[in-house]
């Protein structure tokens, strides 16, 4: 991938609304497909990297043991983009709120959650893996999109007084199955359960493409061991009320004994029960807890 490495006083020159020579897009440096950009920007400097580590802000600003305020970070391990764009001379300056709701709008459009929003100049800290501007979270807006099997999040802010703005995104793999079908029934019969990690569509008991060869290799496993009996439980995190929680529970649940039943596992030996958001196995104040607590589990009975 290419890259473009910002200098500190040339960002200080964008922030102080200094005109930049150049009214072009850098060389190498292109929008991300996720966002199309405001009009009247051009794009100042872009950074990318294969794989790396960022700190994503989510939830609300809170002051630690030294008073700092800062918003709970959420790393994220995998590809990463940082573009930053810079006002074009003569155009008119957008306020930064302007900037924030429209990048907020634009991802709630295309199914983004809304995972931190922070309003106001400076008013928390950002994690220094970031590398945003000065560091605070200076009208900023953190979403979560799921794109099948992918995970994608998006921290974007606005820099100066309307005169920028910088975005930085990256990717990683969804929750992915842990226990493989070899070992599936000795942790049966050890723990008495296993826990399955199904993609479904978002809000919804339809089982995904990419999660169809795992329930084959289930079933595979299920039909050697005729006489083992099995609960399929289903459980979601805190997302949500509790009551749509446990009607999506109960249907997922529904949907992988259907799924193993298609597939000539007898129905007599499965039941389906949801249990909602009721046992959590991870915190859920963070995306990786909430990950490991949508799953369905078989249970022996």
């Amino acid at each position: 991938m290419s890259r473009f490495r910002l200098l500190p006083f040339v960002v200080v020159l964008v922030l102080l609304g200094v005109p930049a020579h150049a009214q072009e897009d850098a060389e190498g440096c292109k929008d991300h497909p996720l966002f199309n950009r405001l009009p009247n920007f051009y794009i100042y400097g872009c950074d990318a990297s294969q794989f790396d580590l960022k700190r994503f802000p989510q939830g609300e600003l809170k002051a630690d043991a030294e008073g700092t305020k800062r918003p709970a970070p959420v790393d994220i391990e995998g590809p990463t983009w940082k573009v930053v764009y810079a006002l074009k001379e003569g155009a008119t300056k957008p306020s930064n709120l302007q900037i924030m709701r429209n990048f907020q709008n634009a991802g709630k459009k295309a199914g983004a959650t809304v995972e931190g929003e922070y309003p106001g100049w400076c008013e928390g800290t950002l994690d220094e893996s970031l590398r945003i501007g000065n560091g605070c979270t200076n009208y900023g807006v953190s979403m979560r999109f799921v794109k099948g099997a992918k995970e994608v999040w998006a921290y974007v802010q606005a820099s100066g007084d309307g005169e920028g703005y910088e975005m930085v995104i990256s990717e990683r793999d969804a929750m992915k199955q842990d226990v493989v079908a070899n070992e599936l029934l000795d942790k049966i019969e050890k723990d008495g359960f296993v826990a399955l990690y199904i993609n479904f569509d978002t809000g919804k008991t339809t089982i995904k493409p990419d999660s169809e060869p795992l329930i084959d290799q289930v079933a595979g496993a299920l039909k050697s061991a005729a006489a083992l009996k099995l609960e399929v439980a289903g459980h979601t995190d805190n997302v949500g009320t509790p009551e749509a929680n446990q009607k999506l529970s109960e249907g997922r649940a529904k949907a992988v004994l259907d799924a193993l039943v298609t597939r000539g596992v007898a129905a007599a030996r499965l039941t389906a029960r949801g249990y909602g958001q009721s046992s959590p196995v991870a915190d859920n104040r963070t995306e990786e807890g909430r990950a490991k607590n949508r799953r369905v589990e078989l249970v022996k009975k």
